[in-house]
């Protein structure tokens, strides 16, 4: 079987497991969540993303589309309750503003529910996953050192479009689901391709390292499971990334990641407010300020902080270093 195959169905193997369990239960979209089902969904998006870019064939884009359309709908769910979960016990917080952010949720798992049965995942006509393996097994696959070139394109590609987007507003954020999620959607694909892919990308190190290098290299990033590469096997061929800037990759990630929970939670309870009281977006905003107290950074403080930590990474040109080359395997 051809490698890229394989790499799907490790991940395919992976939601198959949990998909199977959760067709059972009385709620299967709830099981996937509770389950981790989000994980291989990422990878089997991932891998989709980019062979159907380097092939720019439509069998595979309608995986992307499969597998996108529910890792959308279980971060959906993710959303609200997360959020939901995080106030539970925060007594400034009012009741309603709880149940509101319940009901979204239990609203998510219920669409949720929906697509599995409507997408034909499970159900009596659960034939899903036998489609795609169908497609996946009609492609005609590049050979080991073809499509190891492509990838690194790719990538490189995927580099440049991020560069790009951040050059577009000269790091100057408005919105923290259009701006600061949006980037940070972006910068974690670039580790999520090195996971997918099964052991044919793998961190190298630099003989010479940059001095604004240290200060992402925290104890935190180096040891993140995250930043361990599957081992790369029989692969002949592999794509060496340079470790260091991986790890300051890594870094920016995790601290957008930071600015923007905290900017999505003051989002999410200014929505409940708008949904439950007759109030403007203003007043929500200062109402929901008040609830979550002094301690709570205020957003346009959170988006100035994302602004700043960008321009510094993207500055330092750490995505244009990224890239080593390819290396044969004996």
């Amino acid at each position: 079987m051809n490698k890229a195959i394989l790499t799907f169905e490790t991940f395919l193997q992976q939601f198959e497991k949990t998909l199977s369990k959760a067709a059972s239960q009385k709620n299967p979209a709830l099981y996937l969540y509770q389950n981790n089902a989000r994980t291989p969904l990422f990878m089997l998006e991932g891998l989709a993303k980019l062979y159907s870019s380097i092939y720019n064939q439509k069998k595979i884009s309608k995986l992307k589309e499969h597998f996108k359309l529910l890792e959308d709908a279980l971060g959906a769910i993710d959303y609200y309750d997360s959020i939901a979960r995080q106030l539970a016990n925060n007594k400034k917080i009012p009741p309603e503003i709880n149940q509101y952010l319940l009901a979204q949720t239990r609203e998510k798992l219920q669409h949720l529910n929906e697509l599995l049965i409507e997408k034909k995942w499970i159900g009596d006509n659960n034939q899903r996953l036998v489609k795609i393996r169908k497609k996946l097994k009609e492609i005609n696959w590049l050979e080991d050192e073809k499509n190891i070139e492509e990838i690194k394109t790719f990538y490189g590609e995927a580099i440049y479009e991020i560069i790009e987007f951040t050059q577009t507003t000269n790091y100057h954020f408005d919105n923290m689901e259009e701006d600061v999620h949006e980037l940070r959607r972006k910068l974690r694909w670039l580790s999520i391709y090195p996971q997918a892919l099964q052991g044919c990308v793998q961190l190298a190190e630099s003989k010479t390292k940059s001095k604004n290098l240290s200060k992402y290299l925290t104890k935190e990033i180096i040891n993140s499971p995250y930043n361990q590469m599957p081992a790369a096997g029989d692969n002949h061929y592999i794509l060496n990334l340079n470790k260091s800037y991986f790890l300051a990759l890594s870094w920016i990630i995790a601290e957008l990641g930071k600015l923007k929970d905290s900017g999505l939670t003051i989002v999410a309870i200014k929505e409940a407010l708008q949904q439950t009281e007759a109030i403007n977006e203003a007043d929500a905003l200062n109402k929901t300020y008040r609830m979550l107290g002094p301690k709570q950074i205020k957003l346009p403080v959170l988006l100035n902080e994302a602004e700043k930590i960008s321009k510094i990474f993207f500055d330092e040109k750490n995505l244009e270093n990224l890239v080593i080359g390819i290396n044969k395997l004996n």
